[in-house]
């Protein structure tokens, strides 16, 4: 059975996590409440901001601002938006 967790952004119980996606006390923070459905709109959203702000993972800065983005999209008020960004319509 799969492992459960209320989800903080979905707010909703949903299949956690299989492992901390991150480390330290954020990648716990998110193993204990964040959902995979809620982790896969955070990887969008971080694809989007490394594509439009041409972010690198091998930058100490970039991977630090992506870090502060990923807290503030499922603890705080959320992740930055990209400018002139739409979203697709359904």
């Amino acid at each position: 059975m799969s492992r459960m967790v209320e989800c903080i952004l979905l707010k909703k119980q949903a299949e956690g996590l299989e492992r901390s996606p991150y480390p330290g006390e954020l990648g716990q923070r998110i193993f204990d409440n964040v959902c995979k459905e809620a982790w896969q709109q955070w990887l969008g959203q971080q694809t989007m901001l490394m594509n439009e702000k041409r972010l690198s993972p091998m930058n100490p800065d970039d991977r630090k601002f992506l870090e502060g983005e990923m807290e503030k999209f499922f603890f705080g008020a959320g992740s930055a938006k990209v400018d002139g960004y739409i979203a697709p319509t359904k």
